[in-house]
């Protein structure tokens, strides 16, 4: 039976591109010369931690961080942001989730979308993928225009397509 796989995965070698980019477009603006301006990524945690002087610095680091990933292909979709907070010294800092892997909640989401649409396949949750089965090639294609078409909140990908 032909089948294929919902994921949603991070590029971490592109997302490091993004912010050496990030890092050097920081080290070129003359605003933000001889200013605490810092971001660091934690892989196994899926965080990144942004430090600067002030709000203001942090909405420009994080606009240029975001231009950089979306040049990068990265989803802005897969970065959630948090609220500022005070930091030591009378620092800004900020903490940004990155999504990676598909959670149990949107992938039953996905799931109910998929059945609701009326086609003849089946979607079973598999850790933090969903596979699509189906007896057609064209009703698993139709599935993958119907998901690209919806917005569920975070970046898809298709993978693993069998037939």
């Amino acid at each position: 039976m032909p089948s294929f796989d919902i994921v949603s995965r991070m590029n971490y070698a592109e997302l490091d591109n993004a912010l050496n980019n990030t890092q050097k477009a920081i080290a070129q603006r003359f605003d933000f010369r001889g200013m605490t301006a810092e971001i660091t990524i934690d892989k196994k945690e899926k965080k990144m931690k942004v430090l600067t002087e002030d709000g203001t610095k942090l909405s420009g680091i994080r606009e240029m961080f975001m231009q950089a990933a979306n040049r990068r292909g990265i989803d802005l979709k897969s970065f959630e942001w948090g609220e500022p907070e005070a930091g030591l010294a009378g620092k800004t800092k900020c903490e940004v989730k990155i999504k990676d892997g598909l959670e149990q909640e949107k992938a039953k989401q996905i799931s109910k979308l998929i059945k609701e649409s009326g086609l003849k396949v089946q979607a079973s949750i598999q850790g933090e993928e969903l596979r699509v089965t189906g007896k057609k090639i064209d009703d698993l294609q139709e599935v993958i225009a119907l998901l690209k078409a919806s917005d569920v909140g975070v970046p898809l990908q298709f993978v693993n397509m069998k037939s």
